[in-house]
């Protein structure tokens, strides 16, 4: 079996955060009920209003401080990332994430927000998702943390943000998998798309990779 190194993106890559976007956004009236909910929708909706990019910077600094708890893990993740464990697959996540929020008055630490939840859902546990702690990083940068996935030496990176896979830093050795469950399929060189965990499953363990298969 080839063995592989794989990094991960942690917002909306392995955290839905669609549900506590919306009910956000409509209390604070920048979008009506009508609107589709998730966070694309939602975004392409406050940006245009009258300072709507400070708008959807209240918004996530509330989603991703102080109602981080609410949010969701990504259907499929645990799956996937229990077959990670069972193959002996390293698995680093990797995100651009700011201690604080610029518009977040009351200063909540976004990292530890974040270890939180990644805690009450069962990263840590030996007999949850089995993580330690020295496998998360957060990165003030983009350019960080590309360094960062540089330093780690991923042989494959998964995200939601094709910024990430645009920028001229990023290793070209490295494999560039989008998860883009809310976007019509487009051509990005060089990166496969997704658009559920599942399919980035079956991707490991498609008979060109196998990446996934437990060692005998």
């Amino acid at each position: 079996m080839r063995r592989f190194i794989l990094g991960v993106d942690f917002d909306n890559t392995l955290v839905n955060y669609d549900d506590v976007l919306w009910k956000t956004a409509q209390r604070m009236g920048f979008i009506t009920g009508s609107l589709t909910w998730h966070k694309k929708g939602i975004r392409d909706a406050i940006r245009p209003l009258p300072d709507g990019e400070k708008k959807w910077q209240q918004v996530q600094a509330h989603v991703y401080g102080k109602a981080m708890a609410e949010a969701m893990l990504i259907d499929g993740v645990a799956k996937f990332l229990h077959a990670c464990r069972r193959a002996n697959v390293p698995v680093y996540i990797v995100s651009h994430k700011t201690q604080f929020a610029a518009q977040d008055t009351d200063k909540i630490d976004l990292r530890r927000t974040a270890l939180d939840w990644m805690t009450q859902k069962g990263f840590f546990e030996s007999k949850g998702l089995g993580f330690s702690k020295d496998q998360v990083f957060f990165e003030s940068t983009r350019p960080k943390k590309i360094e960062r996935i540089k330093q780690l030496g991923c042989t494959h990176f998964i995200d939601d943000l094709e910024e990430t896979f645009r920028e001229e830093s990023f290793p070209r050795g490295v494999n560039k998998i989008l998860y883009s469950p809310h976007k019509e399929n487009f051509l990005l060189r060089g990166v496969k798309i997704m658009k559920t965990w599942a399919q980035i499953e079956q991707y490991f363990m498609s008979e060109e990779y196998k990446y996934l298969e437990v060692d005998s």
